[in-house]
């Protein structure tokens, strides 16, 4: 590693102090409080200073993307730990069961019984949260929170997958802090202890809500590149 810190080394930095200080603040934080790196659309230039820097843990939104990226640094990192963070097609499901080590995205019953056989063919179980649509927003996946219970049980109970907890995306228009409450209101109510909230912009408020695994991309290794 270089004796000086790259952009992406001090980023990473800055933002675990806040995490620490978001939880020295709250009330009643969770017991541990991750921060998945998310990754997505980044090359491998932007992401070696964060993993010399010793994070292990990151998010990709595509799977395609993820398996062209990530599998080589597997044996150079065993300790990697893996999230999909964005939308799962049915059609992916055996590519991110084989990658991934945690999906955040389960939102549909036809997704649960794809993800049950994958996992049963592969002997391969990635840890699952359940998308929930907390502002009930047309243009976004997730399950309604009224649907949640009934949908945790399908996935946990009826078809035992392992599902560690819930995750929200709240409305980009309002404030954050109603939808992480819901959020944890509804995993607590379903005896459900991992919470994915909170990105770049509100981690902090997420802490202050419970949030166990944190999303944080752009304060981390900048803004995006789409073209």
């Amino acid at each position: 590693m270089s004796a000086v810190p790259s952009h992406t080394h001090i980023a990473l930095t800055d933002i675990l102090a806040r995490i620490e200080a978001a939880r020295k603040a709250a009330i009643a934080p969770a017991p541990e409080t991750r921060l998945i790196a998310v990754s997505k659309t980044h090359g491998m230039e932007m992401i070696r200073p964060v993993l010399d820097a010793g994070q292990r843990i990151f998010g990709e939104n595509r799977v395609q993307e993820a398996k062209a990226k990530w599998p080589p640094l597997r044996a150079e990192f065993p300790d990697l730990e893996l999230h999909l963070i964005g939308p799962l097609q049915s059609n992916k499901v055996r590519e991110a069961v084989a990658l991934f080590d945690v999906i955040h995205s389960l939102d549909r019953p036809k997704l649960a019984h794809a993800l049950k056989q994958e996992m049963v063919r592969e002997a391969r179980a990635p840890k699952l949260f359940i998308q929930v649509n907390t502002g009930e927003e047309p243009q976004k996946a997730g399950i309604a929170p009224k649907d949640t219970p009934g949908f945790i049980a399908l996935c946990r109970d009826e078809l035992a997958l392992p599902v560690i907890g819930l995750m929200c995306i709240p409305p980009a228009d309002e404030a954050p802090a109603p939808h992480f409450a819901l959020l944890a209101k509804l995993a607590h109510e379903n005896g459900l202890t991992a919470l994915s909230m909170g990105m770049s912009a509100d981690f902090e408020t997420a802490i202050r809500f419970g949030a166990t695994h944190v999303r944080v991309g752009s304060a981390i290794f900048g803004a995006r590149d789409y073209a």
